[in-house]
C-alpha cells in the first residue's frame, strides 16, 4: 500500500493527499514533521536525506520532493484520466504552472502565513504581512490572467497542473485578510471546492 508521511497542515502534503485521493488510490497517511517529529530521525533520513515532507512509500519505491511525487502518482495510475496529459505541450504548461508556483509564489505565500495565521495576535506585525500580502496579490495576477482564458491551468481540462496552485489558493482564500478581486482566481477556485478529493485533502484546518 503506498504511504504519504507528512502533516496535513503542509500546502506540500496536502498536494500528495490530494493527487492520491483524485486517483482513489488506498493509502496510509502517517504524521510527520513539525509537530510530529520523525522526518530528523535515522530511519526517515535514509530515505530522505533532505529531512522535509512529504515522502512517499510505493512498496519498494521511495521518492520525495511534493511535485515529483504528484507527477508520478498521476503517470503511474493516472491511465486516461487526464491528470498526466499524454501531449508533451499540454504537460509542459502544466509542469510550468506546477514549478511556477513551488519557485516563485510559495515564499512570499508562507510569509503571510507565518504572520497571520501562525503568530500570535498581539506580535504580528501588519506592515510586514501586509508587504506581503501585496507580493502574492502581484504573483496572483498572473493567475488570473491565465484562467481568464481557460478554465484550468492544466488546459482544458482539470489536471496536476491545478494541484499546486490548488493547495495556496485554498489559504489564500480563507486567511482572514483583505484581498484584491480576482474574478477567474476566484472562479476557478469555487470549481475546485466542488471536488470531493478536494474537500477531503485540501481543506481541512488551516494552521
Amino acid at each position: 500500500m503506498l504511504k504519504i508521511w507528512g502533516r496535513i497542515n503542509s500546502a506540500n502534503v496536502r498536494k500528495v493527499l490530494w493527487i492520491a485521493e483524485e486517483l482513489g488510490l488506498p493509502y496510509a497517511s502517517i504524521s510527520a514533521g513539525g509537530a510530529y517529529g520523525i522526518n530528523d530521525q535515522p530511519d526517515y533520513l535514509a530515505k530522505n536525506p533532505n529531512g522535509v515532507v512529504p515522502l512517499i512509500e510505493d512498496d519498494d519505491f521511495i521518492l520525495w520532493e511534493s511535485n515529483a511525487i504528484v507527477r508520478y502518482l498521476a503517470a503511474q495510475y493516472g491511465g486516461d484520466s487526464g491528470l498526466y496529459p499524454c501531449d508533451a505541450r499540454i504537460r509542459a504548461c502544466a509542469d510550468k504552472w506546477m514549478d511556477w508556483t513551488t519557485s516563485t509564489l510559495t515564499e512570499p505565500f508562507r510569509a503571510v502565513v507565518r504572520g497571520v495565521v501562525r503568530t500570535a495576535p498581539d506580535k504580528q506585525n501588519w506592515a510586514e504581512i501586509n508587504d506581503s500580502i501585496k507580493t502574492v496579490e502581484r504573483l496572483l495576477v498572473m493567475v488570473d490572467r491565465e484562467l481568464a482564458s481557460r478554465p484550468y491551468l492544466s488546459g482544458d481540462t482539470f489536471g496536476m497542473g491545478d494541484i499546486p496552485m490548488g493547495c495556496f489558493v485554498y489559504g489564500w482564500f480563507e486567511m482572514p485578510i483583505e484581498r484584491a478581486e480576482m474574478p477567474h482566481l476566484r472562479k476557478w477556485y469555487e470549481c475546485l471546492k466542488q471536488r470531493p478529493a478536494y474537500q477531503k485533502a485540501v481543506m481541512t484546518p488551516f494552521t
